[in-house]
């Protein structure tokens, strides 16, 4: 700490001269000794005694936001980028320089401020000011690029970090965030390679490993993805999402150190923040329950849960407001009329169903086929019902096609094949795929649509025991599925969907659809398989049967199981006694007809 930080670290500001310069020196000094009001204070007097004196502007604003004030922040922001506007022109090359530069970080600073506030595109302006201005500024380009990402323009932020790299291949920040986009796009090769150099740049740096990890997590390297994670965690062991990252691999054992550090986390565990005291209850959960301690690892997924259900905001009635209208407005009629004027392709393939249900090894068989694609879970059909809705006024999303011509069913109908095949990334085949599957399971809202659009689309539904499924779901932290983290929820979302399921079994013609029971495939891996490939209307290839061997990437909850051959150890795993499941029981209701309410 040097002299100005002791001084204000244990004194009250005095009086001063009314000298800004001084004012602004002092200022710093509070700053970095955590005084962030009284540093407000010195700046805003430095700024009233010289308007035009831009440090002092530039460090009131970066002390108001760091004390919250982020609209001052902003105001702040936009008097640096107004009066560099109304400085006198520079005629000497190197003044013109600097001024740029002022300009730059002074963008770069608004832009920031406008994104931490939720205005991205004001943000994006920002950023592409600066960016023309001094095109090899890094943390610019940088910004420019997470934006863009955000977005949703993905070719563009790409460009961005490219350019970082073009200027500074030594960027540890800009491999990371292409590695992360082109992991988000499905190129894996490119994303591992950004990867790996982003871990090589900066070895001490536990978040690049985690990141290397998940990629090499989902591409089946699972023994490399481990030492990523235990990389990590030896870094810093104080960062759940290390453990998060390792827990779906790896069987613990009581004497694991990752184990250890997890129990002495949990001592602790009151004094974190929220997000991560889940993080932790869900490892300690699945930890735990590897070394025997089934109760107390429940006891954690029991906490874990609840915290993270209260920072949730999910209306069941509303969701079942909404099955219930679409099982009234689909009736067999109202199917079968437009399907008959349906598009012909046969490539789609939907494999839909509850989380936990075994589809991702049924994916698995599938795209072990030579002629299969698997694109995992993606948001195609539901951008195409979201398009649709704003091209075609007349139809509302979710109701039946018959308010459009047969020209916009096939409109819609390309669109979504278009979308489909442009998920296919590094295919090997020498042909294009003659069958695509989407495994969004909650297509099974849509298959109405499905079929009236597609009437020869392969649906593939997928069941497990309905208790073996909710406990399953309640062990995973999962985003975006809001039903998972209340017993009582989960038990009535599986009953709805069930009715839901029901429901399209009775208006559909026979055969349209084909469920396929997670037990039937454990027990008899082959007798399922080929019944699987049949139904596609493939011929038989054995490589369905080693659906381990595939090194396809895989993103789900289940990327690890996929990568051993079949077991059967999860077809009756460990539950908890009938009272602490009664909320799930009494939920499930109807659907427990398959269901054993006994602990083990």
């Amino acid at each position: 700490m040097d002299i100005l930080d002791q001084t204000a670290a244990t004194h009250p500001p005095p009086a001063m001269p009314e000298n800004p310069e001084v004012l602004n020196s002092f200022g710093l000094a509070l700053l970095r000794a955590g005084h962030v009001g009284q540093a407000v204070s010195a700046f805003r007097k430095a700024v009233v005694l010289r308007p035009d004196f831009r440090p002092a502007h530039v460090n009131l604003a970066t002390a108001l936001e760091q004390q919250g004030d982020r609209a001052g922040a902003l105001a702040q922001f936009r008097a640096i980028v107004r009066l560099d506007r109304v400085l006198d022109d520079m005629t000497r090359h190197g003044a013109e320089l600097e001024r740029n530069a002022t300009d730059v970080v002074a963008l770069n600073a608004l832009g920031k401020a406008l994104y931490a506030v939720g205005r991205k595109e004001d943000a994006l302006a920002r950023f592409r000011g600066a960016v023309e201005i001094a095109p090899d500024y890094a943390p610019v380009g940088l910004n420019l690029g997470i934006v863009l990402a955000e977005l949703g323009r993905e070719d563009e932020a790409a460009a961005a970090f490219a350019a970082v790299l073009a200027h500074d291949p030594a960027s540890h920040a800009a491999h990371i965030k292409m590695g992360e986009l082109l992991h988000d796009r499905g190129h894996y090769p490119q994303a591992l390679a950004h990867l790996q150099q982003a871990a090589t740049l900066r070895p001490d740096d536990a978040p690049s490993h985690v990141a290397l990890g998940r990629v090499l997590r989902e591409t089946g390297q699972i023994e490399a993805a481990r030492q990523a994670f235990r990389k990590a965690i030896a870094l810093a062991p104080d960062r759940l999402d290390s453990y998060a990252g390792l827990i779906r691999i790896t069987h613990f054992t009581a004497d694991d150190p990752a184990l250890l550090a997890l129990r002495a986390l949990a001592a602790k565990a009151d004094t974190l923040p929220v997000p991560e005291q889940v993080d932790l209850h869900f490892a300690l959960g699945k930890a735990l329950a590897d070394i025997g301690q089934h109760e107390n690892g429940f006891g954690h997924l029991l906490k874990g849960n609840a915290l993270r259900r209260r920072g949730i905001d999910y209306d069941e009635n509303r969701m079942f407001g909404i099955m219930q209208r679409i099982r009234e407005r689909f009736s067999a009629q109202a199917i079968e009329v437009v399907a008959r004027s349906g598009h012909g392709s046969d490539c789609p393939v939907f494999i839909v169903g509850m989380p936990r249900s075994g589809s991702t090894l049924v994916e698995q068989i599938l795209s072990s086929h030579p002629d299969v694609y698997g694109a995992g879970e993606i948001a195609a059909l539901s951008h195409t019902f979201r398009d649709g809705a704003a091209h075609f006024p007349a139809w509302k999303n979710l109701a039946p096609l018959d308010c459009l011509s047969e020209a916009e069913r096939q409109f819609m109908a390309e669109d979504y094949l278009q979308r489909l095949k442009a998920q296919v990334i590094d295919w090997q085949g020498e042909a294009p795929p003659r069958r695509i599957c989407n495994k969004t399971l909650e297509n099974y809202l849509f298959i109405g649509l499905i079929h009236q659009l597609w009437p020869r689309a392969r649906i593939i539904h997928t069941v497990r025991d309905p208790v073996e499924t909710c406990l399953s779901c309640f062990s995973i932290p999962f985003e975006g599925l809001d039903f998972t983290f209340d017993l009582g929820e989960l038990g009535r979302r599986y009953s709805h969907y069930q009715d839901m399921m029901a429901h399209w079994r009775a208006v559909l013609p026979a055969g349209t659809m084909l469920d396929v029971r997670y037990e039937d495939v454990v027990e008899d891996l082959e007798t399922s398989a080929r019944r699987i490939i049949a139904y596609c209307g493939l011929p038989w290839n054995d490589a369905c049967l080693h659906f381990d061997k595939s090194a396809r990437p895989v993103r789900t909850s289940s990327l690890e199981q996929v990568r051993r051959p079949i077991y059967r150890s999860s077809v009756r795993r460990w539950r908890p006694d009938a009272q602490t499941l009664r909320p799930l029981l009494d939920g499930l209701g109807g659907a427990m007809a398959s269901g054993s309410v006994d602990g083990a």
